[in-house]
């Protein structure tokens, strides 16, 4: 079973840049169609953004559009979330995930494996 370890979260002032990276091991990387979640404080952990294990289909909620990239490079087993334009809204612990689902997936029931989280903090 693939393992996940986030890193590169900190703080950061608004409009400021981050990239988030997700290392897999102990399993086949490629497989795996990968997400991205986030959970502020007091809220429920919601979806940010998707990538196909094939690399070829991406979702992204509504609000980090035009200012989130994700993206993979199955040679290091590793998956990346490139935040531009931060906003203080943006601040949660980001979580990367693993699914075995076919296609890019928003639905947290579909992923299985779960990073540990990494804290983002965006300063007004």
């Amino acid at each position: 079973q693939v393992q996940l370890v986030e890193s590169g979260g900190g703080l950061v002032q608004a409009g400021g840049s981050l990239r988030l990276s997700c290392a897999a091991s102990g399993g086949t990387f490629s497989r795996y169609g990968m997400g991205w979640f986030r959970q502020a404080p007091g809220k429920e952990r919601g979806f940010v953004a998707a990538l196909a294990r094939s690399g070829g289909g991406t979702l992204y909620a509504d609000s980090v559009k035009g200012r989130f990239s994700i993206s993979r490079d199955n040679a290091k087993s590793t998956v990346y979330l490139q935040m531009n334009n931060l906003k203080p809204e943006d601040t949660a612990v980001y979580y990367c995930a693993g699914t075995t689902w076919p296609v890019a997936t928003m639905a947290s029931r579909e992923y299985d494996r779960w990073g540990q989280g990494t804290q983002v903090t965006v300063s007004s």
